[in-house]
């Protein structure tokens, strides 16, 4: 354009900006195979046991159905730009873990377990709902910080006053019912260690003496969150919980890593685990016991005891091979009483095979990817270390699980997530879905129509 001499260049109209897409139709459509496929399952069970579908397969689908859709519906209306694959993970999971408890519940008449889990699972999906609902924002839970870690110290320290099962005090029973606190503790910390560290990342990180490789924060600083650490590590090892203190040392350690980008925190935390685990190992008998199941899982059959637990679980995977005997098929009951909690691996490993089992992995795979994927796309350091603690719990749960019943590792006594008989375990377990689902679609929110074509 020219006016008065002058020529003017006419400005480009800018780009229009592209909505996210928000991927509730891939959710849902992946809760509809998760459905399915745990029903195939329920199937399967009762065609090679019975020869007959089970009749009760068409209301435990309608159920399961339900469940995951009013999750669904809840995730759609207020996360609706949440990762799509974390509930049906979770939902899948879940079925897969009714399927095992209710095959394993046909050995055992007397001590039917899967109403029970059914009725958990049912909880676990209304705190998953009301979370999703009414946690409109991740960032209200830093508030709350030293709240959390109160309450968790407290539930760590109840079960002391209870008496022991299996020689570990982590139970509370009156008339009856059953939790396990040391479950809802797990999360109640890693918010705590979550708001701690991000407030104060950068004293951590760049204040203090420098030792070597390592920069080590002031006391004042690093002080009390390793007291708090310190002093819920006593009280499990008092309860004989050794499972659950090697899982919140490794929390510690992988956040306080995330907080600060010095790696050598992880080496650190190596070698203290590797120091407490050998004290504890001579020292304490119960743990000690462990480890020699663990260094000679064989040594009860050449004394011409029989087997014991480690061994046939061993005995359960070789069986499987690669393929597996089919749902209903195995004999993984021969372990003992701990098969519906402990060692339900082991029946999945037989009964699934190789192929079956890389499968399950695979979920928790994802289940974890998705949760750093989160964390990594967060703006605010408190989400980002909320989503990286909550889904190194469930990766260490799993490889402290997977790794003692395949021999790897020492026996440790905790329930694999989703999968294992226990209620408190599995209503926490969609707690930690539900926050990631939170966290997942601030993460992408906050994108949204940041994009241009």
């Amino acid at each position: 354009m020219t006016k008065a001499g002058t020529t003017v260049a006419q400005a480009d109209p800018p780009a229009p900006a592209v909505r996210l897409p928000r991927r509730r139709g891939i959710e849902l459509a992946l809760l509809v195979v998760a459905v399915l496929l745990s029903v195939y399952g329920y199937c399967a069970v009762g065609l090679a046991r019975h020869g007959t579908v089970p009749p009760g397969a068409a209301g435990y689908g309608a159920g399961l159905g339900v469940l995951a859709l009013v999750a669904h519906l809840s995730v759609r209306y207020r996360a609706p730009y949440a990762d799509p694959l974390l509930l049906p993970i979770g939902v899948l999971l879940n079925g897969l873990g009714l399927v095992l408890i209710y095959r394993l519940d046909l050995e055992t008449p007397d001590d039917r377990a899967a109403p029970t889990q059914l009725v958990w699972s049912t909880v676990g999906v209304a705190l998953f709902i009301m979370t999703v609902l009414f946690l409109r924002d991740h960032r209200v839970l830093q508030r709350y910080a030293y709240v959390c870690v109160a309450a968790a110290l407290v539930l760590l320290v109840l079960p002391i006053a209870f008496p022991a099962v299996n020689g570990a005090r982590i139970w509370i029973r009156i008339a009856g019912f059953s939790i396990q606190p040391g479950e809802f503790a797990k999360v109640l910390l890693a918010v705590f260690f979550a708001a701690y560290l991000a407030a104060n990342r950068n004293a951590l990180a760049y204040a203090g003496r420098r030792i070597w490789r390592l920069q080590l924060p002031t006391g004042r600083v690093l002080g009390p969150i390793v007291a708090i650490w310190l002093l819920s590590v006593l009280v499990l090892v008092l309860e004989r919980d050794l499972g659950t203190s090697l899982l919140f040392f490794g929390l510690f350690v992988v956040l306080l890593y995330v907080a600060t980008g010095r790696t050598g925190w992880i080496a650190v935390g190596l070698l203290l685990a590797s120091l407490g685990a050998v004290a504890v190992g001579w020292l304490e008998p119960h743990v000690h016991s462990r480890v020699q199941d663990w260094l000679h899982p064989f040594a009860t059959i050449e004394a011409g005891q029989g087997p014991n637990q480690l061994s046939q679980s061993l005995f359960a995977f070789a069986a499987g091979g690669t393929m597996g005997t089919g749902l209903g098929l195995g004999h993984s009951t021969l372990i003992g009483f701990a098969t519906k909690s402990d060692f339900i691996l082991a029946t999945a490993g037989e009964e699934l095979g190789l192929a079956g089992l890389s499968a399950i992995f695979l979920l928790y795979g994802l289940l974890v990817e998705r949760g750093y994927r989160a964390g990594l796309s967060l703006r605010d350091p408190f989400g980002r270390l909320l989503a990286v603690g909550l889904a190194s719990i469930v990766a260490l749960q799993v490889f402290v699980i997977a790794g003692g019943v395949t021999g790897l590792i020492p026996l440790t006594g905790m329930a694999m997530p989703f999968l294992a008989q226990g209620g408190s375990s599995v209503v926490t377990n969609w707690a930690i879905v539900a926050l990631l689902i939170r966290v997942s679609d601030s993460a992408r929110s906050q994108y949204d129509g940041e994009v241009t074509a």
